[in-house]
């Protein structure tokens, strides 16, 4: 009876762990351009002391987001504007008008 017992927990949390990967990925939101998870992809290049550079997939969002409609959001974003800059100089893309 216990082995029965293990086996119905292991399934339980399977599908638990399985619901909680299928709502995460449904929270995105498009925006810009861009899902709102896509940005996550370029966190570690403006995060940190001294942030890598940003990855291919990084520059691929950073490309295709419309910068200066994020602009509201990153002013916003706590994010070092610096960095940003950094990033997007990185990845070849112009700055939007709210990071002179």
């Amino acid at each position: 009876m216990g082995m029965n017992n293990t086996r119905i927990l292991i399934t339980v949390l399977a599908l638990v762990l399985t619901a909680a990967i299928m709502i995460q990925e449904t929270k995105s939101i498009p925006l810009c351009n861009v899902d709102t998870n896509d940005l996550q992809k370029c966190r570690p290049a403006v995060t940190g002391n001294y942030p890598p550079p940003p990855t291919p997939a990084c520059c691929t969002v950073a490309k295709t987001a419309n910068l200066e409609c994020l602009c509201p959001f990153l002013s916003r974003s706590g994010i070092d504007p610096s960095k940003l800059k950094a990033l997007l100089a990185n990845c070849g893309v112009n700055n939007p008008s709210c990071l002179p």
